[in-house]
């Protein structure tokens, strides 16, 4: 059996056609401006955790017109944040981001930190963001991987439809390797590599006919072989799930103008059982508080 495709035997020409083909396809996105600040690229990297860019742009607008600093945000009342997140969901990434907006302005009297273990040090940033702001901010080299890259990837140099489920040593050990030594080309390759997951080398339906380095992709070369970790992935319906019923209770108490009975919110589930206990695990998030007299409200 011929031997995979591995990038690392042609690493030149991937980059370089990779970013070239960016140069011409890239999204127009606010926070790839050259006025972006790094605020505005970090709240873009948070809101877009398993959100599509659809959704995250209106809101990331809005957001930064309202709090355009590190410092805006951490004087914002809680209840504000949760209304001004709307329907992004997953809204403890909102907590996150304001208490990481305080930490900033705390450690790094407000200025958003261009170091990567120092970004990796407030609160709600891993290793992905981190690295993400420190190349799209800053345009400093690092190791951006996340889904679309990790797709790119398994694909061009595994032979494999996707990656595993959880990212492993080998792809890390594979990316970081393929990152060009300068800053601005390591940057540029970053979003380029990243794009094309994103609009090209898309999970379900792949334009290889419109791929940059089709011809060095070892899937396609074996004949688009189906996703051998198919078995170990979970999927969850999201119809009736306690996530959908948690989105309903946020969505009440984000357009009341004062605490809601519990009776008022007893429609946002298909039981009692199932709304008690979203709203016990929301109070518990601290997206939810109660006051004495039982009823519900954002927090102050």
């Amino acid at each position: 059996m011929a031997r995979p495709h591995d990038p690392r035997d042609h690493p030149d020409a991937l980059v370089a056609r990779t970013v070239a083909w960016f140069d011409d396809a890239a999204r127009d996105l606010p926070w790839r401006r050259a006025d972006r600040t790094p605020w505005g690229v970090l709240v873009s990297e948070v809101m877009l955790q398993q959100t599509p860019v659809a959704r995250v742009e209106p809101v990331w607008r809005a957001w930064l017109d309202r709090w355009p600093t590190p410092a805006n945000l951490a004087a914002a009342p809680t209840a504000d944040v949760l209304r001004a997140w709307d329907r992004l969901g997953y809204p403890r990434r909102a907590l996150r981001l304001a208490d990481c907006a305080r930490a900033i302005v705390e450690r790094h009297d407000g200025a958003v930190p261009d170091d990567e273990e120092a970004l990796r040090a407030l609160p709600g940033v891993g290793e992905y963001t981190a690295a993400a702001v420190r190349a799209f901010a800053f345009g400093r080299r690092s190791v951006v991987v996340d889904t679309n890259v990790r797709r790119v990837l398994a694909r061009a140099a595994g032979g494999t439809a996707l990656g595993a489920p959880s990212p492993t040593a080998a792809e890390r050990t594979l990316a970081a390797a393929l990152v060009p030594d300068d800053d601005a080309t390591a940057a540029r390759w970053a979003a380029a590599s990243m794009e094309l997951g994103a609009v090209v080398c898309t999970a379900r339906a792949p334009r290889c006919g419109a791929c940059p380095v089709a011809d060095l992709c070892a899937w396609r070369a074996a004949g688009h072989p189906p996703d051998e970790h198919a078995h170990r992935r979970r999927t969850q319906a999201w119809h009736g799930t306690d996530r959908q019923v948690r989105g309903r209770v946020m969505a009440a108490l984000r357009s009341a103008v004062e605490p809601v009975p519990r009776v008022l919110l007893a429609d946002s589930g298909p039981d009692r059982a199932q709304v008690d206990r979203c709203l016990g695990s929301l109070v518990e998030d601290g997206l939810v508080e109660q006051d004495d007299a039982g009823r519900y409200h954002l927090p102050a």
